[in-house]
C-alpha cells in the first residue's frame, strides 16, 4: 500500500554530495523572538561543508522541522565539528530596546564571539549591524544554508533547556512544554497567576490588552 501523502516526510535539505556547492560561511539564527518570556537566544556557526562530516550534514534542517530528540542529538555533534558561539538578548533588553533590537545585538555578539573574518549569512530579513565583514540576510535561510540550519538547532536546544530549568520555579505556565511561547496552557497560567519576573512586559502587556478580544494562543507546542 502506498503511504498517504501527509505521512511522507519531506527530505532533508542538504545533500552531502553537493557539499562543495555550499560556501564556508558563518550562519546565524535566533530562537525565542516570539516568546512571551525568557531570552532571545542566538547561535553563530562556522564550518567548511567540504570538511564537515557528511552524515551530520545530511541530518541538518530548520530546527522547527526536527523533534526534540533529533535536535539534542545533533547539538553536541555540531559543537564538536564546527565553530560555535552563543549569545542571548535578555528579557530586560527586549523590554528596553524592543525584540528586534535585542535580537540583532545578540547576533552581533554571537558572530564577534567566533573571532572569524568570514562572510555572515543570517536567517530572516535583517542584516546584522556593527560587523566589519560582509553580512547578508537570507529569507528561509535555515533550509538553504547549512550553517544557518546548524545555528537554529543549537540555539533552540539551549533556549529550550533554559526554559525547562525555569519551569519548576514557575509551574503555572508549563514552560517545560511550551518554552515560553503563547500556548493555551501558558496563557491560562498568565490569567491565573499574572506575570513572572521572566515575562516580557512589552509582550504580556499586549496579551492583557487583547485578552478580551479574541487573542489566540500559539498554534503549536514548540517543544514537541
Amino acid at each position: 500500500m502506498a503511504p498517504r501523502p501527509n505521512s511522507v516526510k519531506a527530505p532533508r535539505p542538504f545533500d552531502p554530495a553537493l557539499a562543495a556547492t555550499y560556501p564556508a560561511v558563518i550562519g546565524c539564527d535566533e530562537v525565542g523572538r516570539g516568546a512571551l518570556c525568557g531570552p532571545v537566544m542566538v547561535a553563530a556557526v562556522w564550518f567548511d561543508p567540504i570538511a564537515f562530516p557528511p552524515e551530520i550534514l545530511a541530518r541538518l534542517d530548520d530546527s522547527k522541522r526536527l523533534d526534540r530528540a533529533a535536535r539534542e542529538a545533533l547539538t553536541p555533534l555540531i559543537r564538536a565539528h564546527a565553530r560555535v558561539s552563543l549569545a542571548a538578548g535578555s528579557r530586560a533588553l527586549v523590554d528596553r530596546v524592543n525584540v528586534r533590537g535585542a535580537t540583532l545585538d545578540a547576533m552581533r555578539r554571537a558572530v564577534l564571539g567566533l573571532g572569524l573574518d568570514a562572510t555572515v549569512l543570517v536567517d530572516g530579513r535583517d542584516p546584522i549591524p556593527g560587523l566589519t565583514q560582509g553580512c547578508r540576510a537570507v529569507i528561509g535561510g535555515d533550509r538553504l544554508v547549512p550553517q544557518i540550519a546548524a545555528a537554529s538547532i543549537v540555539a533552540k536546544t539551549f533556549r529550550d533547556e533554559i526554559m525547562r530549568r525555569l519551569a519548576p520555579r514557575h509551574p503555572a505556565y508549563a514552560w517545560e512544554r511550551n518554552a515560553g511561547y503563547g500556548t493555551a496552557a501558558h496563557l491560562a497560567g498568565l490569567t491565573a497567576q499574572g506575570r513572572s519576573p521572566h515575562h516580557r512586559l512589552s509582550f504580556t502587556g499586549r496579551f492583557e490588552a487583547a485578552r478580551g478580544s479574541g487573542f489566540s494562543p500559539h498554534p503549536h507546542d514548540p517543544l514537541a
